[in-house]
């Protein structure tokens, strides 16, 4: 099984134990999050094949961040955030419309374009997999030669990359070419696996599917006959979804804040067995 992507996170994503969980959390004032604390439980807690880990990562991180009630920035450093909604988007398809200032200004139109390449991929998705893969490191060079901000494997750069910036060169190093290619690549694999649904040679939801098609290879999808049990795969899978929310806008910083792109999430494509 090929390697997760997302450099040197490599090894570390999916490795979260309680210990860990907890000392992350310091100072963030974890119990005032509880009311945030039961929705991602709730959320997570169909992932039974996934370490503690990976279940607890996104309430301490949106806990950390935001402060969740427990002090920090804007409106008292509370997030606005409704506990359904956010219930919904880790539920949902991704296809809502992103949420204003969730992503980098100067990747926003990239982004809403590889979401618009096909009816089966929205903008949430495609900002969601970018944080799992690189963090928004447009130079990331990652595990089997993967390069930039989406990741794609080498050959399937070359297959689905355009010279999308108008720059004159095709590079998985320019960011507007990768996102793009990554919106072509998950099209593509969405078709393949819904025609492997009509067959009934996998089953599952479609979403969850093409996702981890592009982590592991479709290849590993049809021998599994859907997604592999593994840690890796369930992790990639929630670790994208519990994005949804933020990335949809169900969960908003408090005023005056960004949005936590960037390196204040971790990656949750690395794995360090692959199991």
């Amino acid at each position: 099984m090929p390697t997760g992507s997302g450099g040197d996170a490599q090894g570390s994503g999916l490795e979260l134990n309680a210990t860990t969980v907890a000392v992350a959390a310091g100072g963030t004032g974890l119990l005032g999050c509880m009311g945030l604390v039961l929705t991602v439980i709730v959320i997570l807690g169909v992932i039974v094949q996934c370490a503690i880990g990976v279940l607890l990562w996104p309430l301490v991180l949106i806990c950390h961040i935001f402060g969740c009630g427990g002090g920090g920035g804007g409106n008292g450093g509370e997030a606005s955030y409704d506990q359904q909604q956010v219930q919904a988007a880790y539920q949902s398809d991704g296809k809502g419309a992103l949420a204003d200032g969730s992503v980098p200004a100067d990747l926003l139109e990239a982004v809403k374009a590889a979401g618009r390449e096909c009816t089966q991929i929205g903008a949430v998705v495609i900002a969601a997999q970018i944080q799992a893969e690189s963090r928004w490191d447009k130079g990331l060079v990652g595990p089997d030669g993967r390069e930039g901000i989406s990741q794609l494997p080498p050959d399937k750069f070359k297959e689905f990359g355009k010279d999308d910036d108008d720059n004159g060169t095709t590079s998985a190093l320019d960011a507007e070419d990768s996102i793009r290619a990554q919106g072509r690549y998950l099209c593509s694999l969405a078709s393949e696996v819904n025609t492997l649904l009509a067959d009934g040679s996998v089953s599952g939801g479609s979403l969850d599917l093409t996702l981890t098609a592009y982590d592991v290879g479709l290849d590993a999808v049809e021998a599994a006959k859907g997604v592999p049990k593994t840690s890796r795969s369930q992790g990639y899978i929630a670790g994208i979804r519990s994005q949804f929310a933020l990335y949809g806008g169900a969960i908003r910083p408090p005023d005056g804040e960004p949005y936590p792109t960037g390196s204040a999430f971790p990656s949750f494509s690395a794995s360090p067995s692959g199991e």
